[in-house]
């Protein structure tokens, strides 16, 4: 079992910044890839960045591509999300959530263990 438990999350003005963090725990989480999906009022559950157990093959949505970043330490098994240049579309409650598998995926169905997310609103 994986148990995940993201933070960071909050209110944040357009163009602005803001950093989530996953803290995960239990066995070979270090050994999983790990993705971020949020998920917005009266919308489905849309993926959003992706990294590989070891750091180095990493996935984001095209909506996000070039303001966001996904990264792992695993000595600390954490997982953050650094959001640049946030905007009103931005906003949506954010989930981390760990894979079975070396790489990530785009689709959350193929993603085994979720955190109880973490709210990021982008006002305009």
């Amino acid at each position: 079992q994986v148990q995940l438990v993201e933070s960071g999350g909050g209110l944040v003005q357009a163009g602005g910044s803001l950093s989530l963090a996953c803290a995960a725990s239990g066995r070979t989480s270090s050994t999983y890839a790990m993705g971020w999906f949020r998920q917005a009022p009266g919308k489905e559950r849309e993926f959003v960045a992706s990294i590989s157990y070891n750091g180095k093959s990493t996935n984001y949505a095209d909506s996000v591509k070039g303001r966001f970043t996904i990264s792992r330490d695993n000595a600390k098994n954490t997982v953050s999300l650094h959001m640049n240049s946030l905007q009103p579309e931005d906003t949506a409650v954010y989930f981390c959530a760990a894979r079975r598998s070396f790489y990530g995926a785009l689709r959350a169905r193929e993603y085994d263990y979720w955190g109880q997310g973490t709210q990021v609103t982008v006002s305009s």
